[in-house]
């Protein structure tokens, strides 16, 4: 999921950390079907040809996800994109929380670069055990108002939601407007 969402090299790259095994979906397709995954040497050595695990997909290496791919890399290399994804995410939370707040809610959340999240609770959310705390119900009707209001965030709160390059300043301050409607009538 965090793919090359947080960095170029991944949340791994982010974090400062070196992981067992990596594993990416569709982001290395440019969004078409396609995964891949990579580890240390003494795993990768346990998949065939060198090993007894065989390992074999359809959509493997296929030609238009791979040229979609490198573009969407290609594209992620260009001066300011990871910048750019953390400005508007945070433009993105920041509003709905203050919005959340003048409307009367209780309501936390953050971002990390192109993927945020906001629960109904004063938080704050390090854990699932934090974030059960949320109002699921609450956040059933706000999710409902921002489809009345043609916004499509995923349909529970204990889902990550993403900003993507394509999304403009407009477009955060649109997000934003709806989500003052709907809070005010919740």
């Amino acid at each position: 999921m965090t793919g090359f969402r947080l960095s170029y090299g991944g949340a791994q790259e982010y974090f400062g950390i070196t992981p067992d095994v990596t594993t990416l979906g569709k982001i290395i397709g440019g969004g078409l079907p396609v995964g891949a995954y990579g580890g240390r040497r003494d795993i990768m050595e346990m998949v065939a040809p060198a090993g007894p695990m065989y390992q074999a997909g359809t959509l493997s290496g296929n030609p238009l996800a791979m040229t979609a791919g490198i573009h969407t890399l290609k594209r992620l290399t260009e001066p300011g994109t990871y910048e750019y994804l953390d400005k508007i995410t945070g433009e993105l939370v920041r509003g709905i929380l203050d919005v959340g707040a003048k409307a009367g809610h209780e309501m936390c959340g953050g971002h990390i670069r192109g993927m945020f999240g906001f629960f109904f609770t004063g938080g704050p959310v390090h854990n699932f055990g934090d974030a059960k705390k949320s109002d699921t119900e609450k956040f059933g009707r706000f999710y409902r108002g921002m489809l009345e209001e043609g916004v499509y965030f995923a349909p529970s709160q204990f889902e990550a939601g993403f900003t993507s390059l394509a999304h403009t300043s407009q477009d955060i301050e649109k997000t934003v407007e709806a989500a003052e409607k709907v809070l005010k009538r919740i």
